[in-house]
């Protein structure tokens, strides 16, 4: 059986969010078009954005998944992108923490999507 490949991300504004990710994570889009834009991430896996239910979209909904960016290197890795961050002016969630995984931290897109980074597993 195959191995997922596509992540669909819910946001209200397609420009808006290929901008927040594209800045966020220091890529480019690979397919753009009015209410879809996707990133590689890896291989025949993509990173997607979506504004065809946008009202999924509200950042007052609780979020049940969340992206994630596993960062390798010491926990003090996780710490340096938590301070880029700062500096984007990224909504945070959670402060850095040490977690039965290893450094952790939440943050938030615009739309109340949630971006977890950790250690590598």
């Amino acid at each position: 059986m195959p191995a997922p490949n596509l992540f669909l991300i819910y946001v209200r504004d397609a420009d808006a969010a290929t901008a927040f990710y594209s800045d966020l994570f220091e890529i480019a889009p690979t397919f753009i078009s009015p209410r879809y834009v996707a990133f590689d991430v890896a291989p025949g896996v993509l990173f997607a954005l979506w504004t065809g239910r946008s009202g999924h979209a509200n950042p007052r909904t609780p979020r049940t998944c969340e992206v994630g960016l596993m960062v390798p290197g010491p926990a003090s890795a996780v710490d340096e992108v938590f301070a880029n961050w700062l500096a984007k002016d990224v909504q945070v969630v959670e402060e850095p923490h040490d977690d039965v995984f290893g450094r952790t931290f939440v943050a938030a897109d615009p739309d109340g999507n949630l971006i977890r980074v950790s250690p590598v597993d």
